[in-house]
């Protein structure tokens, strides 16, 4: 499971959590002397006969749409014959707008110590607690700043508040704000330089590569409703159309790794046939397990 793929420490944004793009080509030079890159088409016809797979057989998937895709993945994909499944959000890509998700990014990347921001976080909370009902600062600090196997305190305490925590508007009107104060003003430049376009998905489909869903506007489809879940996998699906992607036998990724029940019914109702989590783990591909794959 890979997400952005860049030479980071020169960029811009040297703050950002991904991969250097010098660690992902030795990556692929490791994977293909000890494994057998497999495509997720390979994936899908081998849910009937897993004999199909040859040995020790790897899938590389890549969440998220990202212009690192065909700018620095891509390339060496292509040379080395090695295939990809790309899984990117639908509005990213149709509205060109950054979605919630990147702002919080790049508002941590942009911060030399991101927990500096959140006093400010505090304050914007303050202005808003009557209106939306809100509990303490200090309450919910208590319960979202514990740290993880990536994050300290401070950070999940961002991530969970803005990501989930608060009500849809709330959420976006802070993150918002701090964007706009942190990263850039100019929204649809950002997201240019950002996400893949649809010319270059159809350029990177026409040279080997696959795509699949990964919802419309990468929400918690285990934090919505059913019927608002149905209308994002929709709108996903009616994306995928759009860039020439079958809807017979598709895959999905779901975004922040996050599903329940509801998800995988309809998702089987609507000819999905590969799921893919973030739980880490050896994915074993059978039928009975195949909307809820780990990945490494």
């Amino acid at each position: 499971m890979y997400h952005y793929v860049r030479e980071i420490r020169c960029s811009r944004f040297p703050a950002i959590k991904g991969l250097e793009l010098q660690d992902f080509r030795e990556q692929l030079g490791y994977l293909r002397k000890h494994y057998t890159p497999v495509s997720l088409q390979d994936c899908v016809e081998a849910l009937d006969d897993p004999n199909r797979l040859p040995p020790n057989p790897v899938l590389l998937t890549f969440d998220d749409g990202y212009l690192d895709h065909f700018t620095s993945v891509f390339p060496l994909l292509f040379d080395l014959k090695v295939p990809g499944a790309f899984f990117p959000p639908g509005k990213a890509i149709m509205q060109r707008k950054p979605l919630d998700v990147n702002k919080i990014h790049f508002l941590l990347a942009s911060t030399e110590k991101p927990g500096a921001l959140v006093p400010e976080i505090f304050l914007l909370l303050d202005q808003n607690r009557l209106e939306f009902n809100l509990p303490s600062n200090e309450a919910l600090y208590k319960e979202l700043a514990t740290g993880s196997r990536f994050d300290g305190p401070d950070v999940n305490f961002i991530k969970r508040l803005l990501q989930k925590r608060l009500p849809l508007s709330l959420r976006s009107k802070i993150i918002d704000r701090l964007f706009q104060k942190y990263v850039s003003r100019d929204e649809a430049a950002f997201a240019q330089e950002l996400y893949l376009s649809v010319d270059q998905i159809r350029c990177m489909m026409k040279n080997g590569m696959h795509f699949g869903a990964h919802g419309w506007g990468h929400c918690w489809l285990n934090s919505i409703s059913v019927e608002e879940q149905e209308a994002e996998l929709d709108r996903s699906l009616e994306f995928l159309g759009h860039i020439g992607v079958s809807q017979h036998g598709w895959a999905m990724c779901y975004p922040y790794g996050a599903y329940n029940d509801l998800t995988l019914g309809l998702l089987a109702r609507k000819g999905c046939v590969i799921g893919l989590t973030t739980q880490v783990n050896i994915a074993e591909l059978h039928p009975s397990k195949a909307l809820i794959l780990p990945r490494l």
